[in-house]
Protein backbone atom coordinates (compact mmCIF):
# COMPACT_ATOMS: atom_id res chain seq x y z
CA UNK A 1 0.00 0.00 0.00
CA UNK A 2 1.51 3.50 -0.79
CA UNK A 3 -0.97 5.32 0.22
CA UNK A 4 -1.65 5.41 4.37
CA UNK A 5 -4.85 4.29 5.55
CA UNK A 6 -7.48 6.08 6.97
CA UNK A 7 -6.94 4.95 10.37
CA UNK A 8 -5.70 7.14 12.87
CA UNK A 9 -1.86 6.41 14.74
CA UNK A 10 -3.36 7.06 18.21
CA UNK A 11 -5.56 3.80 17.57
CA UNK A 12 -2.79 1.55 16.24
CA UNK A 13 -0.43 2.70 19.22
CA UNK A 14 -3.02 1.86 21.73
CA UNK A 15 -3.24 -1.78 20.26
CA UNK A 16 0.42 -1.70 20.05
CA UNK A 17 0.13 -0.78 24.10
CA UNK A 18 -2.66 -3.22 25.23
CA UNK A 19 -1.71 -6.39 23.27
CA UNK A 20 1.97 -6.35 23.25
CA UNK A 21 2.86 -4.13 26.66
CA UNK A 22 4.80 -1.40 23.73
CA UNK A 23 5.20 2.11 24.53
CA UNK A 24 5.58 3.21 20.87
CA UNK A 25 7.23 6.83 21.23
CA UNK A 26 7.25 7.03 16.74
CA UNK A 27 4.98 5.43 14.45
CA UNK A 28 6.17 5.53 10.96
CA UNK A 29 4.11 4.63 7.41
CA UNK A 30 6.05 3.25 4.76
CA UNK A 31 4.81 3.10 1.39
CA UNK A 32 5.72 -0.59 0.65
CA UNK A 33 4.20 -3.16 -1.80
CA UNK A 34 2.27 -3.78 -4.19
CA UNK A 35 -1.26 -5.38 -2.13
CA UNK A 36 -3.52 -2.38 -1.73
CA UNK A 37 -4.51 -4.25 1.59
CA UNK A 38 -1.40 -4.28 3.47
CA UNK A 39 -0.25 -1.62 5.21
CA UNK A 40 2.88 -1.48 6.80
CA UNK A 41 4.59 1.05 9.49
CA UNK A 42 7.98 0.91 11.34
CA UNK A 43 7.44 1.51 15.49
CA UNK A 44 10.16 2.75 17.63
CA UNK A 45 9.74 1.93 21.45
CA UNK A 46 11.19 4.06 24.08
CA UNK A 47 14.25 2.37 24.46
CA UNK A 48 14.97 2.77 20.49
CA UNK A 49 13.52 -0.45 19.70
CA UNK A 50 12.35 -0.64 16.26
CA UNK A 51 8.97 -2.75 15.25
CA UNK A 52 7.35 -3.82 12.19
CA UNK A 53 3.77 -3.15 12.19
CA UNK A 54 2.03 -5.53 9.33
CA UNK A 55 -2.05 -4.30 8.96
CA UNK A 56 -4.25 -6.83 6.81
CA UNK A 57 -7.34 -5.81 5.70
CA UNK A 58 -9.93 -8.34 4.89
CA UNK A 59 -9.02 -11.85 5.50
CA UNK A 60 -5.56 -13.60 5.14
CA UNK A 61 -4.64 -16.91 6.11
CA UNK A 62 -3.60 -17.03 9.82
CA UNK A 63 -2.01 -20.48 9.78
CA UNK A 64 0.81 -18.49 7.86
CA UNK A 65 1.77 -16.89 11.12
CA UNK A 66 2.16 -20.01 12.59
CA UNK A 67 3.93 -21.70 9.88
CA UNK A 68 6.51 -18.52 10.22
CA UNK A 69 7.15 -19.66 13.91
CA UNK A 70 7.18 -23.24 13.40
CA UNK A 71 9.75 -23.02 10.41
CA UNK A 72 11.77 -20.71 12.89
CA UNK A 73 11.80 -22.98 15.94
CA UNK A 74 12.71 -25.79 13.23
CA UNK A 75 15.57 -23.24 11.99
CA UNK A 76 14.76 -21.57 9.29
CA UNK A 77 16.81 -18.63 9.73
CA UNK A 78 15.53 -16.59 6.50
CA UNK A 79 12.17 -16.05 8.33
CA UNK A 80 10.78 -13.69 10.23
CA UNK A 81 8.58 -14.84 12.91
CA UNK A 82 6.27 -12.86 14.40
CA UNK A 83 6.03 -11.35 17.77
CA UNK A 84 3.32 -13.26 20.50
CA UNK A 85 0.79 -10.90 21.88
CA UNK A 86 -0.23 -10.91 25.60
CA UNK A 87 -2.75 -13.18 25.01
CA UNK A 88 -0.59 -15.89 23.69
CA UNK A 89 -2.04 -15.13 19.72
CA UNK A 90 0.30 -14.05 16.60
CA UNK A 91 -1.85 -11.37 15.83
CA UNK A 92 -4.45 -9.01 17.49
CA UNK A 93 -7.43 -7.20 15.56
CA UNK A 94 -7.30 -3.31 14.94
CA UNK A 95 -10.84 -3.45 12.58
CA UNK A 96 -11.13 -3.44 9.84
CA UNK A 97 -7.04 -4.61 10.44
CA UNK A 98 -5.69 -7.50 12.00
CA UNK A 99 -2.57 -6.48 13.17
CA UNK A 100 0.51 -8.48 13.08
CA UNK A 101 3.76 -7.59 14.60
CA UNK A 102 7.45 -8.32 13.91
CA UNK A 103 11.36 -7.70 14.63
CA UNK A 104 12.55 -4.94 12.64
CA UNK A 105 15.05 -5.82 10.11
CA UNK A 106 16.97 -2.99 8.53
CA UNK A 107 17.12 -4.36 4.66
CA UNK A 108 16.39 -3.71 0.95
CA UNK A 109 14.41 -6.07 -1.11
CA UNK A 110 15.38 -7.69 -4.67
CA UNK A 111 13.79 -4.47 -6.55
CA UNK A 112 16.39 -2.58 -5.08
CA UNK A 113 19.59 -3.87 -5.05
CA UNK A 114 21.35 -7.04 -6.97
CA UNK A 115 21.52 -10.27 -5.32
CA UNK A 116 25.33 -11.39 -5.57
CA UNK A 117 25.99 -15.07 -6.49
CA UNK A 118 26.12 -16.47 -3.02
CA UNK A 119 22.71 -14.79 -2.29
CA UNK A 120 21.45 -17.18 -5.03
CA UNK A 121 22.68 -19.94 -3.58
CA UNK A 122 21.64 -19.16 -0.26
CA UNK A 123 18.10 -18.64 -1.62
CA UNK A 124 17.99 -22.26 -3.27
CA UNK A 125 19.37 -23.77 0.11
CA UNK A 126 16.67 -22.37 1.73
CA UNK A 127 13.67 -22.85 -0.20
CA UNK A 128 15.39 -26.56 -0.25
CA UNK A 129 14.89 -26.54 3.18
CA UNK A 130 11.51 -25.18 3.23
CA UNK A 131 10.45 -28.16 0.42
CA UNK A 132 11.46 -30.80 2.93
CA UNK A 133 10.74 -29.57 6.67
CA UNK A 134 8.24 -31.51 8.62
CA UNK A 135 5.34 -29.36 9.99
CA UNK A 136 2.63 -30.48 12.43
CA UNK A 137 0.22 -32.24 11.04
CA UNK A 138 -2.61 -29.66 12.80
CA UNK A 139 -0.73 -26.91 11.21
CA UNK A 140 -0.62 -28.75 7.56
CA UNK A 141 -3.96 -29.57 7.39
CA UNK A 142 -4.82 -26.04 7.86
CA UNK A 143 -2.79 -24.90 4.68
CA UNK A 144 -4.25 -24.99 1.58
CA UNK A 145 -3.64 -27.22 -0.96
CA UNK A 146 -2.86 -26.63 -4.82
CA UNK A 147 -6.17 -27.44 -6.85
CA UNK A 148 -5.20 -26.08 -10.24
CA UNK A 149 -8.67 -24.63 -9.92
CA UNK A 150 -10.08 -22.51 -12.86
CA UNK A 151 -10.59 -19.18 -10.93
CA UNK A 152 -8.57 -16.83 -12.04
CA UNK A 153 -8.83 -18.18 -15.95
CA UNK A 154 -12.41 -17.77 -15.49
CA UNK A 155 -12.35 -14.12 -14.08
CA UNK A 156 -9.70 -13.03 -16.99
CA UNK A 157 -12.21 -14.36 -19.47
CA UNK A 158 -15.07 -12.19 -17.96
CA UNK A 159 -13.27 -8.86 -17.18
CA UNK A 160 -12.50 -9.51 -20.98
CA UNK A 161 -15.87 -9.65 -21.96
CA UNK A 162 -17.16 -6.65 -19.33
CA UNK A 163 -14.23 -4.20 -21.19
CA UNK A 164 -16.00 -4.66 -24.66
CA UNK A 165 -18.91 -3.87 -23.52
CA UNK A 166 -18.38 -1.35 -20.80
CA UNK A 167 -16.76 2.50 -20.80
CA UNK A 168 -14.65 3.37 -17.32
CA UNK A 169 -14.79 6.69 -16.33
CA UNK A 170 -11.83 6.36 -14.19
CA UNK A 171 -8.42 7.06 -16.23
CA UNK A 172 -6.40 4.36 -14.67
CA UNK A 173 -9.53 2.14 -15.36
CA UNK A 174 -9.81 2.81 -18.90
CA UNK A 175 -6.20 3.07 -19.39
CA UNK A 176 -6.08 -0.60 -18.05
CA UNK A 177 -9.44 -1.32 -20.15
CA UNK A 178 -7.44 -0.25 -23.33
CA UNK A 179 -4.61 -2.08 -22.97
CA UNK A 180 -6.29 -5.32 -22.50
CA UNK A 181 -8.21 -4.59 -25.36
CA UNK A 182 -4.78 -4.40 -27.35
CA UNK A 183 -3.42 -7.17 -25.47
CA UNK A 184 -6.34 -9.53 -25.64
CA UNK A 185 -5.20 -12.38 -28.00
CA UNK A 186 -2.26 -12.66 -26.26
CA UNK A 187 -3.98 -12.93 -22.47
CA UNK A 188 -6.60 -15.71 -24.03
CA UNK A 189 -3.29 -17.66 -25.34
CA UNK A 190 -1.91 -17.06 -21.93
CA UNK A 191 -5.11 -18.53 -20.27
CA UNK A 192 -5.69 -21.37 -22.87
CA UNK A 193 -1.98 -22.47 -22.07
CA UNK A 194 -2.91 -22.47 -18.44
CA UNK A 195 -6.24 -24.35 -19.14
CA UNK A 196 -4.23 -26.84 -21.04
CA UNK A 197 -1.66 -27.81 -18.50
CA UNK A 198 -4.02 -27.45 -15.63
CA UNK A 199 -5.86 -30.24 -16.78
CA UNK A 200 -2.16 -32.14 -17.95
CA UNK A 201 -1.38 -31.84 -14.44
CA UNK A 202 -4.41 -32.79 -13.00
CA UNK A 203 -4.89 -36.23 -14.74
CA UNK A 204 -1.34 -37.38 -13.05
CA UNK A 205 -0.14 -37.96 -9.02
CA UNK A 206 1.60 -35.03 -7.75
CA UNK A 207 4.04 -34.90 -5.10
CA UNK A 208 3.24 -31.70 -2.79
CA UNK A 209 5.78 -29.88 -0.52
CA UNK A 210 5.07 -26.96 1.27
CA UNK A 211 5.54 -23.77 -0.77
CA UNK A 212 6.01 -19.93 -0.44
CA UNK A 213 4.00 -19.45 -3.74
CA UNK A 214 4.95 -15.64 -3.82
CA UNK A 215 8.91 -15.57 -4.39
CA UNK A 216 9.41 -12.21 -6.32
CA UNK A 217 11.70 -9.83 -5.89
CA UNK A 218 10.04 -7.92 -3.17
CA UNK A 219 9.74 -10.98 -0.56
CA UNK A 220 13.79 -11.41 -1.09
CA UNK A 221 15.33 -9.04 1.90
CA UNK A 222 19.08 -8.49 2.15
CA UNK A 223 20.14 -6.66 5.44
CA UNK A 224 23.11 -4.34 6.04
CA UNK A 225 25.46 -7.71 7.35
CA UNK A 226 24.68 -9.35 3.83
CA UNK A 227 22.09 -11.79 5.25
CA UNK A 228 18.93 -13.29 3.37
CA UNK A 229 15.68 -13.43 4.23
CA UNK A 230 11.90 -14.28 2.74
CA UNK A 231 9.35 -12.55 3.90
CA UNK A 232 5.26 -11.71 3.23
CA UNK A 233 4.74 -15.69 3.71
CA UNK A 234 0.52 -14.77 3.24
CA UNK A 235 0.09 -17.69 1.11
CA UNK A 236 1.56 -20.65 1.86
CA UNK A 237 0.36 -23.87 -0.29
CA UNK A 238 1.26 -27.04 -0.49
CA UNK A 239 2.12 -27.70 -4.37
CA UNK A 240 4.35 -29.08 -6.89
CA UNK A 241 8.00 -27.86 -6.07
CA UNK A 242 7.52 -25.81 -9.33
CA UNK A 243 5.08 -23.16 -8.00
CA UNK A 244 7.91 -21.99 -6.09
CA UNK A 245 10.43 -22.55 -8.76
CA UNK A 246 8.89 -20.54 -11.37
CA UNK A 247 10.41 -17.50 -10.16
CA UNK A 248 14.45 -18.23 -10.68
CA UNK A 249 14.75 -17.30 -14.44
CA UNK A 250 11.57 -15.96 -14.39
CA UNK A 251 11.44 -12.31 -14.89
CA UNK A 252 10.86 -11.84 -11.10
CA UNK A 253 12.28 -8.18 -10.67
CA UNK A 254 15.83 -9.45 -9.71
CA UNK A 255 18.89 -7.32 -11.03
CA UNK A 256 22.07 -8.23 -11.93
CA UNK A 257 21.87 -12.27 -13.73
CA UNK A 258 20.58 -13.16 -16.95
CA UNK A 259 17.72 -15.54 -16.26
CA UNK A 260 19.69 -18.75 -17.14
CA UNK A 261 22.58 -17.47 -14.51
CA UNK A 262 20.07 -16.77 -12.18
CA UNK A 263 18.71 -20.86 -12.29
CA UNK A 264 22.01 -21.83 -12.68
CA UNK A 265 23.41 -20.21 -9.06
CA UNK A 266 19.66 -21.07 -7.66
CA UNK A 267 20.36 -24.60 -8.28
CA UNK A 268 23.82 -24.74 -6.65
CA UNK A 269 22.14 -24.18 -3.07
CA UNK A 270 18.87 -26.03 -3.73
CA UNK A 271 20.79 -29.21 -5.44
CA UNK A 272 19.69 -31.37 -7.77
CA UNK A 273 16.44 -31.87 -8.62
CA UNK A 274 14.21 -33.28 -11.63
CA UNK A 275 11.70 -30.50 -12.58
CA UNK A 276 8.90 -31.12 -14.40
CA UNK A 277 8.73 -28.22 -17.71
CA UNK A 278 4.57 -29.31 -17.54
CA UNK A 279 4.31 -27.54 -14.28
CA UNK A 280 7.15 -24.78 -14.24
CA UNK A 281 5.12 -23.98 -17.78
CA UNK A 282 1.83 -23.66 -15.76
CA UNK A 283 2.69 -21.95 -13.19
CA UNK A 284 4.67 -19.16 -15.01
CA UNK A 285 1.33 -18.71 -17.56
CA UNK A 286 -1.33 -19.29 -14.58
CA UNK A 287 0.47 -16.80 -12.18
CA UNK A 288 0.17 -13.68 -15.27
CA UNK A 289 -3.35 -14.67 -15.31
CA UNK A 290 -3.82 -14.29 -11.69
CA UNK A 291 -1.89 -11.03 -11.62
CA UNK A 292 -4.63 -9.82 -13.82
CA UNK A 293 -7.40 -10.97 -12.43
CA UNK A 294 -6.43 -9.59 -9.50
CA UNK A 295 -5.47 -6.19 -10.82
CA UNK A 296 -8.76 -5.73 -13.16
CA UNK A 297 -10.42 -6.81 -9.64
CA UNK A 298 -8.86 -3.83 -7.93
CA UNK A 299 -8.92 -1.29 -10.76
CA UNK A 300 -12.04 -2.01 -12.49
CA UNK A 301 -14.70 -2.93 -10.02
CA UNK A 302 -13.26 -0.12 -7.56
CA UNK A 303 -12.11 3.56 -7.61
CA UNK A 304 -10.65 3.41 -4.50
CA UNK A 305 -6.87 3.45 -3.47
CA UNK A 306 -5.30 6.15 -4.96
CA UNK A 307 -1.64 5.75 -5.77
CA UNK A 308 -1.80 2.57 -5.33
CA UNK A 309 -3.72 2.24 -8.53
CA UNK A 310 -1.07 3.48 -10.77
CA UNK A 311 1.75 1.07 -9.41
CA UNK A 312 -0.78 -1.32 -9.96
CA UNK A 313 -1.85 -0.20 -13.69
CA UNK A 314 2.47 -0.78 -14.44
CA UNK A 315 2.51 -4.36 -12.87
CA UNK A 316 0.13 -5.43 -15.24
CA UNK A 317 2.10 -3.67 -18.33
CA UNK A 318 4.92 -4.74 -17.05
CA UNK A 319 4.43 -8.49 -17.95
CA UNK A 320 4.10 -7.42 -21.28
CA UNK A 321 7.69 -6.14 -21.86
CA UNK A 322 10.52 -7.23 -23.63
CA UNK A 323 12.34 -10.00 -21.00
CA UNK A 324 9.25 -9.54 -19.14
CA UNK A 325 7.33 -12.66 -17.23
CA UNK A 326 4.97 -13.32 -20.31
CA UNK A 327 8.66 -13.90 -22.35
CA UNK A 328 10.08 -15.86 -19.48
CA UNK A 329 6.33 -18.31 -19.68
CA UNK A 330 6.56 -18.55 -23.44
CA UNK A 331 10.52 -20.24 -23.32
CA UNK A 332 9.42 -22.81 -21.24
CA UNK A 333 5.46 -23.51 -22.75
CA UNK A 334 5.64 -26.85 -23.96
CA UNK A 335 4.10 -26.93 -27.98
Amino acid sequence: MLEQPDLPHDLILARLRESYALAITHLEFLPLGADANTAVYCAIAADGTRYFVKLRRGGFDKSALSLLKQMKDRGVEAVIAPIIAGDGQLWTEIAPYSLVLFPFIEGRNGYEIELTADHWRELGATLMRVHTIEISPALADSIRREDFAPRWREAVRGFLADIRRQTYADPVAAELATFLSLKQDEVLHLVEQAERLAATLRARPQEFVLCHSDLHAGNVLIDGDGKLYIVDWDQPIFAPIERDLMYPGGAQGFRGFLPEEEETLFYRGYGLVEVDPVALAYYRCERIVEDIAVYCDELLLSDAGGTDREQSLRYVMSNFEPGGTIEAAYRVLLP
